[in-house]
């Protein structure tokens, strides 16, 4: 069975997709099979980074069900026979309003693809679609730049998918159905009391749902001058949702990556020895370390999404 790696970030602009495509190329020059997904509803660019311009399936057949197997939309990516791609959909309201049933189709038939490793390039910010897709992985990994504004709405994205996963412990439980369903929380105190009335064990069951929630972090865009401060989001981290923050590395302000994107080819492909494919490869090889210990997943605890987004 394939592992499932999400990547996420609070805002747009930091990168992600970018991320996404070098550490996939990445895995894939290691031997592993390697499906891109570009679940960025709306905003799909990753087939662009290889360039693939005009993709000749793309998931929107899968969804509105022009293909049946998600097999069916997998491209192969020319520059490594070990890597393939799911091109992501267009900004259509179908896609962008995509119903639960067929968000838990998606979700479902992702399971069932052949291959060893699967990475979701998630769309940014902190829409149920976001969030659910995000949380449906193995391993989460989220991306910001040094930028106050994308650490703050990292640190917001982290705790509305801590709240996500809370809630859909919970949501799958008819008892509390209809105390959950219609209301917004800003906390997961805020579910805990909520659910408390009708389940004594509330934060137990909070508490052991968010024990596999460990995220990861890639800071892209570093420079002398502007670093996050980890230790701090960290300490937020741990004092929230009670997990720790892992850094998964750091990527400098590199001149390079403009030129990658560019070329329409993943700066580890175009210039491998610029600084910012050295440091992708480094976090590569860690993210590879923590793929290879299959007894630390973070899916096995998490339950499916319940509320439809």
């Amino acid at each position: 069975m394939a592992m499932i790696v999400s990547i996420g970030s609070g805002k747009g602009g930091v990168g992600k997709s970018v991320i996404a495509a070098n550490l996939s190329m990445l895995l894939a020059k290691q031997g592993k099979r390697v499906v891109l997904a570009d679940l960025d509803v709306g905003g799909a660019d990753a087939h662009i980074l290889f360039g693939m311009l005009n993709p000749p399936r793309t998931l929107t057949d899968f969804v509105e069900r022009r293909v049946e197997r998600l097999e069916d939309v997998l491209q192969q990516v020319s520059a490594h026979p070990f890597l393939q791609l799911i091109p992501g959909t267009g900004d259509t309201l179908a896609t962008a309003n995509l119903p639960y049933a067929k968000k838990k189709r998606l979700i479902r038939h992702f399971r069932q693809l052949q291959a060893d490793v699967i990475i979701v390039d998630i769309g940014a910010g902190t829409s149920y679609h976001a969030l659910d897709f995000f949380l449906m992985a193995d391993h989460y990994l989220t991306v910001a730049t040094p930028d106050p504004t994308s650490v703050l709405d990292l640190y917001r994205f982290i705790k509305l998918a801590a709240i996500r996963r809370v809630l859909s412990a919970f949501l799958s439980r008819d008892a509390v159905t209809e105390t959950l369903s219609d209301r917004d929380f800003c906390s997961i105190d805020e579910v805990i009391q909520a659910v408390s009335e009708t389940d004594p064990n509330a934060k137990e069951t909070a508490s052991r749902t968010l024990q596999g929630f460990h995220p990861y972090l890639i800071v892209n865009r570093v420079s002398g001058k502007s670093r996050v401060n980890v230790l701090q989001l960290k300490k937020l981290l741990q004092e929230y949702v009670g997990g720790d923050l892992m850094m998964l590395g750091e990527i400098p302000d590199d001149p390079a990556m403009t030129r990658a994107v560019r070329s329409y080819l993943p700066v580890v492909e175009c210039e491998p020895t610029a600084p910012a494919s050295l440091a992708l490869e480094k976090a590569a090889q860690t993210l590879l370390t923590l793929l290879a210990h299959p007894e630390t997943t973070q899916a096995e605890t998490a339950p499916s999404p319940k509320q439809a987004a």
